[in-house]
């Protein structure tokens, strides 16, 4: 077995212990793992974010010093939805290792069907030519009300399930979409978040990142709903990801407030775009694009 080994540490704070354990994949031989815990869903399909992480954490441990050489990009495609109560097997297949750069193929199955693939990219850490973008000029996540408190005020299945495992706290600047639709209906969205509890010690920068692919995937869609005036509780609401592409360009810790910027630029078909960056302490530290299937009988 390959000697690699990316390191998931425990927490003894819930949400966030549930995530971690959902992480610590379990290795069945060179390049094959197994994650035998799915976060809890409604849906009992399997969330998104969870997968994409996932796949980054069994990419991550076929590749040496996971801190020396973070994944720097991840293009995505979400095949088919996953059952939460089966687990889902990881194949990483070794494309490339070069002097800067290493590739990874990832498939995840469940019952012997792949249900999601990706393709992954690690880079040794390196020297060269910086520019950024700015962060947008938004009021501070003091200024919203936390996504902790409304799930935990709201007696609904899908606000106890989110209070009691959802390991973020989501602060939107426009105003949430989980209630009710946007007051102004526009494809531009703004979201602070971060962990509701400190990540422990002993993280590496890879593990860093794939906590951040798992927590955007929760409000990637969110613009292309407030383009239509939409909430999740929208009669006939339809939605689910269809691929996704992260691009890390700077260091993150999931501790610390994150301000998300997200804009869809086009919805049709039945699919919608959205673009997103996130900033911390005023530096890009990502970009991602989405496309999403999303239906709703409400809207034509």
């Amino acid at each position: 077995m390959m000697d690699k080994k990316i390191y998931v540490p425990e927490s003894a704070t819930e949400p966030l212990a549930s995530l971690l354990n959902t992480l610590r994949l379990e290795r069945l031989g060179d390049g094959h793992y197994r994650g035998n815990d799915n976060l809890p869903q409604l849906s009992n399909r399997v969330y998104g974010g969870q997968v994409l992480a996932q796949a980054v954490v069994a990419a991550a441990d076929t590749i040496d010093n996971c801190e020396e050489n973070p994944i720097h990009s991840k293009t995505a495609a979400f095949l088919a939805p996953g059952d939460i109560a089966k687990p889902i097997d990881f194949e990483v297949e070794i494309i490339n290792d070069g002097r800067s750069f290493s590739s990874r193929l990832v498939h995840a199955r469940q019952d012997g069907r792949i249900i999601f693939t990706a393709r992954d990219s690690f880079q040794r850490r390196q020297p060269g030519l910086e520019h950024e973008d700015t962060a947008p000029d938004v009021p501070g996540p003091e200024n919203f009300p936390s996504s902790v408190d409304l799930f935990a005020s709201v007696d609904h299945p899908a606000a106890r399930l989110m209070s009691s495992t959802n390991a973020l706290d989501l602060r939107h600047v426009d105003g949430q979409l989980y209630l009710r639709p946007p007051k102004n209906v526009h494809p531009t969205t703004h979201v602070w978040f971060k962990t509701r509890s400190p990540m422990p010690t002993g993280i590496c920068e890879t593990l860093s990142r794939a906590v951040l692919a798992y927590a955007a995937d929760q409000f990637m869609i969110e613009p292309i709903l407030s383009a239509h005036g939409l909430s999740w509780t929208s009669q006939g609401l339809s939605a689910a990801t269809l691929d996704h592409t992260t691009w890390w360009h700077r260091d993150v810790d999931p501790s610390s407030w994150i301000l998300a910027e997200l804009h869809s630029p086009s919805a049709q078909a039945g699919r919608g775009l959205t673009l997103a960056k996130f900033f911390q302490d005023g530096r890009l530290v990502a970009t991602m694009a989405q496309e999403a299937m999303v239906r709703s009988r409400s809207v034509g």
